[in-house]
Formats: C-alpha cells, sequence, structure tokens
C-alpha cells in the first residue's frame, strides 16, 4: 500500500475540488461515514468497564454473557465528538449528525475559536443544527462535562499540524481519552503526518479512520504506538490523482512459489554466516537456525576454532565449520556461497575486524552485515562505499546512530533510512517497532507484523538468518529483505498467539517461520 505525504494529499484534494469539481462537503460526509460505520462496529462495551453493573435475575444468578450482551445492545450508545474549527473538525460534526441519525446520545464539542471555522465546516454545523443537535464550545475547565462516554471521536486537527498543541487542546486529548473507545479522524491529533512525530501531547486512539490513502506518520515513528487499528477509507477521490505516493509504502504479505517437483538442495541456495565468540555460542546457532528454516539449501556456519565444539552439538540440519588460520581458505568457501552473513556475536577484536573488512572487500556475492559487523563497520565506512555487490546491514536504533553519526533519539526514522541507503548505495533495515526498509532508488518499506515479546536477546539473530536463506533463493535480490522483515515479524505473531508476550522466545519464533511462510505459499 502506497504512503502519501500531507502535501501530496492537500495537492490531491485541490485538484479534486477545484479541477475536477468534487464538492468538498459531500468529501467531508463521505468521511464521516466511514468513521461511523468503524464506530457502530465497535464491540458494546468492554468487559472492563461493566465492573460496577449489578445485575438482577429471578434465580439469583448472574446473566450469561448472552444475556449481557442483549442488554448493553438495548442501551442508548454515546459518543462525545471533539472537533477542531478546520475541515477536520468538519468531519466530525459531520459525524456527530449521522451518530444523532443511529439514535445515539452525542455531545458535540468546538475546540478553538468559532472565527476560524472553514466554511464546510461551518456548513456541518449548520446541517447538525437542523438535525436536532448542536456544537457546543468546549469548557477546558469542567471536564467532567465530557466523562462517561462510550466513544470518543478525535477530529481535533488532520494531517496538516506541525507545531506543539495549545493547552486547551491539550485538555481535549485529555477527556478524549477517558471514552471506552476512541477513533481518530485521519491521524490522531498530535501526530505529525509525515514522520510519526508527538507533537508535546497526541491522542492514543483505537481505530484511525484515514481518508484516501494511509500516511507515513501512521505506521513510524510514535504515531504507530498512537494510531491502534488503521482503516484506509475511500472516499471518492478520483484513482487517477492517487498514482504516485511518497516512494514509501506498507510492507504486504509475500507470495512465496511453489517449489519444483524435482528440485534438489542446490536448488534453493547456499548459505554462508560467520559469526560467534567466546562467549557469544547462542547467536550463531540462532541464526543458523533461522536459514535452515528458511528453506535454504544448505547452510554453512564458520565460528572460531575455541567455540566449534559448543557450537557443533547444537547443530544438526546447519554445518559448523571452525575458522582456519587461513585467510585464502576462508574466503574460498565463502565464494562458492550464494550470500553471506557476517556479524551475529562475532565480536570486535582484531582478528575479527580484520575478517569483516577483508570479506567485504573481496566477496562478491551479497553481504549481510548485523551486530558486530556493523560495529566494526561503523568506524570504516568507506568500505561499504567500495563494494558492487548488494550489501544489507540490519542495525537497531544505536547501531545506526553509530553508522551514521545521527543523535539519539532519532527524530525521523524514515528520512533518515532512506538518506543513508540512498547515500551509501545499500539496503538498509532499520529494526525497531514498524521496522523500515530503504532500498537506494526504490520504495521504502515499513513493516507493521511483530509484538513486543521479540524484544529479547536473539531475535536480531534469528532474523539476519532468517534474511540470509531468502536472500540465497530470491530470484529478485531486492525483496529478499523486507519480505525477510515481514515473515520475520508474522512468525513473532504467531509464538505470541501460542506462548504469549511474556513467555515466548526466540527459538519459538524460529520454529513458527516454517508456518508464517506456509500462510505466504501460492494456492
Amino acid at each position: 500500500m502506497e504512503l502519501f505525504t500531507a502535501a501530496q494529499m492537500k495537492e490531491i484534494d485541490r485538484v479534486a475540488i477545484q479541477e475536477r469539481g468534487i464538492p468538498s462537503t459531500l468529501l467531508m460526509e463521505r468521511a464521516a461515514r466511514a468513521i461511523v460505520k468503524e464506530i457502530l462496529a465497535l464491540p458494546i462495551p468492554r468487559k472492563s468497564k461493566q465492573k460496577n453493573v449489578i445485575w438482577f435475575s429471578k434465580n439469583g444468578k448472574e446473566p450469561s454473557e448472552e444475556e449481557q450482551a442483549a442488554f448493553w445492545v438495548k442501551q442508548q450508545r454515546s459518543a462525545v465528538v471533539f472537533c477542531g474549527p478546520g475541515n477536520n473538525g468538519g468531519d466530525g460534526v459531520a459525524t456527530a449528525r449521522f451518530l444523532l441519525r443511529e439514535g445515539w446520545r452525542v455531545k458535540c464539542v468546538l475546540v478553538g475559536k468559532r472565527e476560524k471555522m472553514t466554511e464546510d465546516c461551518r456548513e456541518m454545523e449548520r446541517r447538525l443544527i437542523e438535525a436536532g443537535g448542536v456544537l457546543e464550545d468546549f469548557d477546558p475547565e469542567d471536564r467532567g462535562k465530557y466523562l462517561g462516554f462510550e466513544v470518543a471521536v478525535d477530529a481535533l486537527f488532520g494531517i496538516g499540524l506541525n507545531s506543539d498543541l495549545r493547552p486547551d487542546a491539550v485538555k481535549a486529548v485529555s477527556s478524549i481519552q477517558s471514552a471506552q473507545w476512541v477513533v481518530s479522524a485521519d491521524i490522531p491529533s498530535g501526530v505529525q503526518a509525515d514522520t510519526g512525530a508527538v507533537l508535546g501531547s497526541a491522542v492514543r486512539a483505537d481505530v484511525t479512520v484515514t481518508f484516501s490513502a494511509g500516511k507515513p506518520g501512521l505506521y513510524v515513528g510514535k504515531g504507530a504506538v498512537h494510531a491502534g487499528r488503521i482503516v484506509v477509507a475511500d472516499i471518492g477521490i478520483p484513482r487517477d490523482l492517487m498514482k504516485k505516493g511518497c516512494g514509501v509504502a506498507v510492507m504486504k504479505p509475500p507470495t512465496l512459489r511453489r517449489r519444483k517437483r524435482d528440485a534438489h538442495k542446490g536448488d534453493f541456495g547456499r548459505v554462508f554466516i560467520m559469526a560467534g565468540s567466546v562467549g557469544y555460542t547462542g547467536a550463531p546457532v540462532l541464526a543458523s537456525r533461522a536459514a535452515v528454516r528458511s528453506g535454504a539449501g544448505l547452510v554453512t556456519l564458520a565460528v572460531p576454532k575455541e567455540i566449534y565444539p559448543i557450537v557443533a552439538v547444537k547443530c544438526d540440519e546447519a554445518m559448523p565449520w571452525p575458522l582456519p588460520d587461513d585467510y585464502q581458505e576462508i574466503l574460498s568457501k565463502a565464494s562458492v556461497c550464494d550470500v553471506a552473513l557476517i556479524g551475529p556475536g562475532l565480536g570486535q577484536g582484531e582478528r575479527a575486524e580484520e575478517l569483516v573488512l577483508a570479506l567485504l572487500r573481496d566477496l562478491t556475492c551479497p553481504v549481510i552485515l548485523d551486530a558486530d559487523g556493523l560495529n566494526i563497520l561503523s568506524r570504516h565506512i568507506n568500505v561499504l562505499d567500495k563494494r558492487q555487490a548488494i550489501t544489507i546491514l540490519t542495525p537497531h536504533d544505536g547501531e545506526f546512530a553509530r553508522l551514521s553519526g545521527c543523535a539519539l533519539p532519532i527524530v525521523d526514522r524514515l528520512q533518515a533510512a532512506r538518506d543513508f541507503a540512498e547515500k551509501h548505495h545499500c539496503i538498509l533495515v532499520l529494526k525497531g517497532h514498524c521496522t523500515i526498509t530503504a532500498v537506494w532508488s526504490r520504495h521504502c518499506m515499513v513493516n507493521t507484523t511483530g509484538n513486543p515479546g521479540m524484544a529479547r536477546g536473539g531475535s536480531g539473530d534469528a532474523l539476519a538468518g532468517l534474511m540470509a536463506g531468502l536472500l540465497a533463493q530470491q530470484p529478485k535480490e531486492l525483496d529478499a529483505a523486507p519480505e525477510a522483515v515481514w515473515l520475520h515479524g508474522r512468525a513473532g505473531d504467531r509464538a505470541a498467539e501460542e506462548k504469549g508476550e511474556y513467555g515466548m522466545t526466540v527459538g519459538d519464533l524460529i520454529e513458527q517461520i516454517p508456518y508464517a511462510m506456509k500462510e505466504c505459499e501460492e494456492e
């Protein structure tokens, strides 16, 4: 799914209204109907909000879940709609009117000055009054007016916001969060649409209904946390106006081709992994297991002699190999493989540094650098610029700061990743919540799979191994990295579903890789 910046969407709206003749109020009402559709689909109500209900029945027992559900359906549902004076506020006012028609108890509130209301927002207020509603002014000193509602609709600010919220808007955000469910119009108020940065304070939505196309700020940075479930609503913008986005897309599930019936192990690639050191024997094993689970035909795991006996005991499918002293022997072993993964648990000693830099210089196959491989590269970034073959870097934010020299925290992860990939002609996988894969001269991909249970040591090793295995098999080499990120997150989600986020391990994630891949096989 292509994403569009705030500036792009404003221009698309302008062309649709001024050049294509689509009434702006029609687009506004379509947006409101999309919001109402999602509101009506919300569960009624959350069980945690029912604790103070006293149930009565003839036999003295608490009613069944079905009887309780029937009770709540009969109750009048309620919503408070917080509107700004702009067109996003107009979406909110129209939403209030449609909810009134559905029989809801609705309070519609204007946060801001009436003299700043747009013409369309005023028109929506006129229609609301005709329907028996009222747009009342927000009272920041009487928060009690806005408590006790089932749903709060956030229509304070749209995608054009670029400065911190004013004090009255901050108080409105606090009131919004008191509702059982929060639904935001286009983007949670307080989130910057292009970067996902929180501008002082921001709404945390359960659902965000965004219009016509996704915006980067919903999928990256803190915006990805505040957005909740994202619904992209078609409000009737002509599709030919939506052809070209901002070069950023949301990663979709990959499609894995079925294997040939007469295939042999040589058809599915050879992976060379150089990893591990004294005290770090788990990283190479996890990486090699993930590479095996990816379907790679042959996986060679090269480790220092000191840890070879330990690693060899742990390996069944991967082929452990003690690193010899002769560099040419190492290069010969790696050169016959389709991809090399370098770095997990490798350490940063003099020997490790010599090998990493030499292999980067001499290998013509794709190379994935992870963990200590990245830390070594950060001191010799010119080596990366001289490489002609594909190079994939998989840093978390701390490692990326060392590679790029940027400050932490990274304000705009999306732009930082894109700039680095372009400058160094590489593929950058910037790991974290909603991992970003930036491919030079191509789309930047944002991932939406994964969960907090994956935030533990070894998860990155598994990702690197999975990526290496896919790349060894991948006819489209530039697709392997984002596909691996998606599958890694999906395997993590499956592990969390089975074991829970607290108790799941990286081993559990690796065992779920085949099932995640099976979901993506061609019919």
